[in-house]
């Protein structure tokens, strides 16, 4: 008899932009040879809690296994985990990612979740399903952190394991085609994720905790084979790739472009502005033949000392900034930068030397993308930026339930954190830029603005541009509201 696993993806888009979902192909992959594996998709049904109590009855699964990324994830795997263990005490729920990894002590003390797996999953998720269904001792998993007598344990974690080391995802367990997108890459696009962690430690950063500085790549000649495949069986024209660092090995990057080349296939991922100025311009070359068409990175801030302070390392500073976005034009890639704006101890200069900084940006590149978030902290040791926030009054929930409400979902999406040094007037600075920039430099990714709307939002907005006012763009917020005209965002992050 084969027993079967449930699968939960909490919700984490709107409808229609759902993705694959990633990390539990990774998971399923382990173990998809000898157990059945069920997807319980929240971006895909209205009512996941009643889905997965049914199928939960119907297949006596002992086991449902989440996982959860702050913001609307971790708002709807809250109640739909307390709804589900009410239902059905004896199910077994485990959560992993990067918000369990961080916040395991606040999870466990709950009572609605069960265990928490810390890190790469891989290996300790196919022991923890192996004595679930077959008997042995669950405390002495590695990465394993749970509750027992009322104390909190957390076991040492497991080596990590090499990607190409791992099976490949389990397609044929889901319905792939209800992932398939239709976005500024291409009318059919998919995502994949080619690596694990990234090697730097930016302190405002929560994946550092997750991977402890370790990246860990698929081979070029593996995620070149799975393109195919995709290409192959789903038709695909575009595709994202979701790792946090997609660009950290120059030769990977440039073989991986070499054995897509001729595809027909337009991509995106997420990399560093000092690692991508050092590649060749043969490597860029390459990756402008392969397909590449916009590519994510962190430039953070405007000032070169708030940049130290984050810990971004290398040469990461403005100028090398400034050099790649005019060598990305050359190349016809687009760049999409995102900002950490606000940071501590003064949040209001933090804001203003980046807006100049941005206005610099765009006079180089005006086709770069914005993404401006406000700075959040994250629980990481050392953190200079964390320390200063908590000497500001800052302090993490204490509960699911306090994690759980609306005041917290708004901190977990950058957007109004709610930070006590963080005062209303200088949020709408932020706020009221964003509305003036974005309808000056309208997102080349919403394929809705195109001829008389772009024109008509780049005319409004350019005296308020020009004059660098952006106070009380109540006409801009109108015509958006007429339009619907979106903000850049990252495709994936």
């Amino acid at each position: 008899m084969r027993h079967t696993v449930l699968l939960y993806n909490p919700v984490s888009t709107s409808k229609g932009k759902q993705r694959l979902p990633l990390s539990l192909l990774a998971v399923a992959a382990v173990i998809a040879a000898d157990y059945d594996v069920e997807f319980i998709d929240g971006n895909l049904m209205d009512d996941p809690a009643a889905q997965i109590i049914e199928r939960a009855r119907a297949t006596q699964a002992k086991l449902l296994a989440v996982t959860v990324m702050p913001g609307p994830q971790l708002r709807q795997a809250i109640p739909v985990c307390k709804q589900v263990k009410a239902a059905l005490p004896d199910l077994t729920i485990l959560w992993g990612g990067y918000f369990p990894t961080q916040h395991y002590e606040v999870i466990l003390q709950d009572g609605s979740v069960d265990y928490v797996i810390q890190g790469q999953g891989e290996a300790p998720f196919r022991q923890f399903v192996d004595r679930i269904h077959h008997g042995g001792s669950l405390t002495d998993i590695p990465s394993l952190a749970y509750a027992e007598h009322g104390a909190v344990h957390v076991n040492p974690r497991a080596p990590n394991v090499p990607m190409d080391n791992l099976p490949l995802m389990p397609y044929d367990r889901l319905d792939v085609s209800r992932y398939v997108g239709n976005t500024y890459l291409g009318n059919r696009v998919l995502n994949h994720n080619t690596s694990f962690g990234c090697p730097f430690a930016c302190n405002f950063c929560a994946v550092v905790a997750l991977a402890n500085r370790r990246w860990l790549p698929e081979s070029a000649e593996r995620v070149a084979n799975i393109v195919t495949h995709m290409q192959d069986k789903w038709h695909i024209n575009g595709l994202e790739f979701h790792d946090m660092d997609f660009f950290v090995k120059e030769d990977r990057t440039a073989e991986f472009s070499e054995r897509i080349t001729g595809k027909g296939i337009q991509w995106w991922g997420l990399g560093r502005v000092d690692t991508l100025m050092s590649y060749s311009d043969d490597t860029w070359a390459k990756m402008q033949r392969s397909g590449a068409k916009m590519i994510f990175m962190g430039a953070e801030s405007g000032d070169d000392e708030t940049l130290k302070r984050m810990n971004k390392g290398g040469k990461s500073g403005t100028e090398v900034t400034l050099a790649l976005v005019e060598r990305m034009k050359h190349y016809g890639i687009v760049p999409e930068l995102s900002f950490v704006m606000g940071n501590p101890p003064d949040p209001r200069a933090d804001i203003e030397s980046t807006i100049q900084f941005i206005r610099k940006i765009k006079r180089i590149n005006p086709a770069t993308e914005l993404v401006l978030y406000i700075y959040t902290p994250v629980p990481q040791e050392g953190s200079i930026l964390l320390d200063e926030a908590t000497k500001l009054g800052f302090a993490f929930p204490k509960t699911l339930d306090e994690w759980a409400s609306p005041e917290w979902a708004k901190f977990s999406m950058r957007r109004d954190p709610g930070t006590p040094w963080f005062k209303d007037s200088v949020r709408t600075r932020v706020r009221n830029f964003e509305s003036v920039i974005n309808a000056y430099y309208p997102t080349v990714t919403d394929m809705r603005l195109q001829g008389q709307w772009r024109k008509a939002l780049q005319m409004l907005s350019g005296w308020r541009y020009r004059m660098e006012y952006y106070q009380w763009p109540y006409e801009l917020k109108a015509l958006q509201r007429v339009i619907h005209y979106r903000r850049p965002e990252t495709t994936g992050f």
